[in-house]
């Protein structure tokens, strides 16, 4: 059957190979669990062995079960940075994950010289790992160390070593790579000791790049697209002023802008620009707003205070109580996004009484959630001048519904839901197969998406308001909790 696409979707916590049909739709997946670890405060690393592990017995799963696919996609994590040997494809050492802080003071070393790097991009991630096992990157002279972000790192596992590429949407947020030109920034890589040779090769986002020559019938790989791009275009997100959040480990509105080419710095109101998609060479732009913590905030409550046995009860648990009692929870585990990009900020929980009760404190962190995705909002639309008719949402917490109650009250924007639990998937299959002429073009492929449900606006303006206004305050309250690393900008 080579009716499907096939698609390996690696994210923050795991592997999915999927099926995408011609209908547009998940037909079947197999997931690995690859937990990042965090061997101190700050540092997040991942298993580039466990991801490859993953991906090839996946892939196996999939093909044994349905036969020869029609081509591959490709979606990923974002910005983590992986450093491997190019004849056998094992990794040097752990990856570095896009959340990981050990480079913020390199990077306010480079902010001095006026190099304007945030530490969650690739640059300085990859230049920390060569520094550890290339130190005079003779190894990379040599050609023995090809480095990328995992994109790259499957593509490679997906053609046996014979690809070393990455799509524009992944190269634009590296920090190395002038994304109106294509070509990578010689200054800042030189600066890092990053060499132009061990770098991937940019190419589009949906079109034939190479085969997957250790996949059933080496079918070619046809889509590429980091995992917030391809959530945007696995649920209908193709022109401007269309947008969507994806609730993973942290949270990420982007919307479209459309064609007009935009620079890669940090807009006046915390929101960055993108690269939503390439096709045949041209670009299609956006601008994503970023909180850092969301689905770890749930985490958290699961797994380090113990007040939930699982994700999914934080639902009912929350669902208990008529409201959170006047608890405010501002998720800044790892600092907050925008709009104030505040490394220091902190994790922070008020209004705590006597009376507080476990279900009040759950309903305040699902609450405070929501709260950062209005700021995203509110950034977003301050930024772009584009108003924002509804949010089409994916990711685990959408199977949450007090917390999407509680989005589309407090953003005051109707809320669409996925059908597809993770659009990623769905995003890099639709991108492979426009390519392959599974759809006739990349709009009919978009355009079949439809929400499984639509959470209307119930609370009015002056009750938001003043939700709003409260729960900013103590926003402001968790600012600047760590001074010399709320001093980062870029």
């Amino acid at each position: 059957m080579k009716d499907y696409i096939l698609v390996v979707d690696v994210g923050t916590s795991s592997v999915r190979c999927a099926q995408v049909g011609p209908d547009a739709k998940v037909w079947d997946q197999e997931s690995f669990v690859v937990l990042p670890s965090s061997p101190a405060a700050g540092l997040v690393e991942l298993d580039g062995s466990a991801i490859a592990r993953s991906v090839r017995a996946g892939v196996k799963a999939i093909t044994d079960k349905h036969g020869e696919p029609k081509g591959v996609g490709i979606a990923n994590q974002r910005a983590s940075a992986i450093v491997w040997d190019a004849k056998t494809l094992e990794p040097v050492g752990p990856a570095i994950g896009w959340q990981d802080l050990r480079t913020v003071m390199t990077c306010l070393s480079l902010q001095a010289e006026g190099i304007r790097l945030a530490p969650n991009v690739t640059a300085t991630k990859l230049a920390a790992i060569l520094d550890e096992v290339d130190p005079d990157r003779s190894r990379c002279a040599s050609g023995e160390l090809r480095l990328g972000t995992i994109d790259s790192y499957v593509a490679a596992i997906l053609s046996d070593g014979e690809l070393h590429i990455t799509d524009l949407t992944n190269a634009a947020v590296t920090g190395l790579l002038d994304p109106i030109t294509r070509i990578w920034d010689e200054k800042v890589t030189a600066r890092l000791g990053i060499p132009l040779d061990a770098l991937a090769q940019v190419v589009d986002s949906s079109g034939i790049v190479g085969s997957a020559s250790m996949v059933l019938g080496k079918p070619p790989i046809a889509g590429i697209a980091g995992d917030q791009q391809a959530s945007l275009f696995g649920q209908g997100c193709f022109a401007p002023g269309q947008a969507k959040v994806t609730f993973g480990t942290g949270g990420m509105l982007d919307v479209v802008t459309g064609d007009q080419a935009m620079g890669m710095g940090r807009l006046e109101h915390g929101t960055f620009p993108i690269v939503a998609r390439q096709v045949k060479g041209e670009a299609t732009w956006g601008v994503e707003a970023i909180m850092l913590s969301a689905g770890s905030a749930v985490e958290w409550l699961r797994d380090d205070l113990g007040l939930i046995s699982s994700a999914a009860e934080s639902d009912a648990m929350a669902a208990s109580v008529p409201d959170s009692g006047g608890c405010f929870f501002v998720p800044a585990l790892l600092g907050l996004g925008t709009p104030v990009w505040d490394f220091g900020a902190r994790g922070t929980l008020l209004g705590i009484t006597r009376g507080t009760s476990r279900p009040q404190i759950v309903r305040a962190v699902l609450e405070g959630i929501a709260h950062r995705c209005a700021d995203l909002v509110e950034a977003t639309i301050a930024d772009t001048g584009l108003a924002l008719d509804g949010l089409r949402v994916d990711g685990g917490m959408t199977a949450n519904a007090t917390f999407l109650r509680a989005l589309a009250d407090i953003t005051g924007l109707p809320i669409q839901r996925s059908a597809e639990l993770e659009a990623t998937t769905l995003g890099a299959g639709l991108l492979a197969g426009a390519a392959l002429g599974m759809w006739s073009s990349v709009q009919e492929a978009s355009a079949s998406w439809r929400p499984a449900e639509v959470i209307e606006v119930e609370l009015g303006d002056e009750p938001r308001g003043q939700l709003r206004k409260r729960w900013l305050e103590a926003r402001a309250r968790a600012e600047q909790t760590i001074p010399e690393l709320s001093g980062l900008e870029f």
